[in-house]
């Protein structure tokens, strides 16, 4: 058990991930960073790991950055600060980029970098009272290291108003914006949303969910070039030559479950 994290993974291969720090929301500090990125790292190439579950423990999901750690980084020189915002990037770029699919639990409070987890994640669930807000302008700053997650997830156009008015909004206002998937009325209805995600990624083929879920990222917001068809055409025929490519339609074709099915 690590200090600021739970971490569990069940027979299935679901690894749960727990933020640990429910006295503070959940914020995050240094060590938090350190343990979340790691984490994340570690999972993306345990392959015992179908899915990973990231939630927080008490009231709160994330409040984003710790009133400790944020006032000793007022102290700090430019370069100092510049190379602890990277690593808080490389938190964000580990959960983004992780292979494995990632299952957002929100609840509670979710302010400025606990957007940025959230815009991270695959599959994002919120449960009806939880709060957002990019909370940054509101202290003098600006959410510049999460600003590529977040816009990418929600869009410019949304993002021109919620960075600037930092103005909380709910779970029916954040899924109409895309950052989150489904509401769940309560903690037992959130959980029966990803208990069916968790369904459908059983039958999937893990390294066929990590190659799209790495699409994804190749293909968004890119125009229709010869280049764009040329990496699509690859990633396909290399899909179709491997060995899970060759059990998926035998299986299809036998009218059987394939060998990664679960009974998830």
């Amino acid at each position: 058990m690590n200090d600021a994290l739970h971490i569990e993974i069940d027979a299935r291969g679901i690894a749960r991930v727990t933020l640990a720090r429910p006295e503070r929301h959940n914020a995050f500090d240094e060590a938090m960073i350190a343990e979340v990125t790691a984490a994340f790292t570690s999972l993306g190439t345990d392959p015992v790991v179908r899915a990973i579950i990231l939630a927080g423990a008490g009231k709160s999901f994330c409040a984003g950055a710790d009133i400790d750690w944020m006032r000793r980084a007022g102290g700090w020189t430019e370069a100092e600060n510049r190379a602890d915002a990277m690593k808080l990037s490389d938190m964000m770029l580990a959960i983004d980029t992780c292979p494995k699919p990632v299952i957002v639990r929100a609840h509670g409070v979710v302010a400025g970098g606990g957007v940025g987890l959230v815009a991270c994640a695959d599959m994002v669930v919120a449960i009806e009272g939880v709060q957002f807000r990019l909370s940054e302008v509101r202290l003098g700053l600006s959410p510049a290291t999460i600003s590529p997650f977040v816009i990418a997830k929600i869009g410019a156009a949304q993002a021109r108003r919620l960075f600037l008015t930092a103005e909380g909004f709910g779970a029916v206002a954040a899924k109409s914006i895309g950052l989150v998937h489904e509401i769940g009325v309560d903690g037992d209805d959130a959980d029966g949303i990803v208990a069916d995600w968790l369904a459908h990624l059983g039958a999937a083929a893990p390294g066929a969910v990590a190659d799209a879920k790495a699409l994804v990222r190749a293909v968004a917001g890119r125009p229709v070039t010869d280049e764009l068809r040329a990496h699509t055409a690859a990633a396909i025929a290399a899909r179709r030559a491997s060995d899970e490519g060759r059990e998926g339609l035998a299986a299809f074709f036998d009218k059987r479950k394939p060998g990664w099915a679960t009974n998830a």
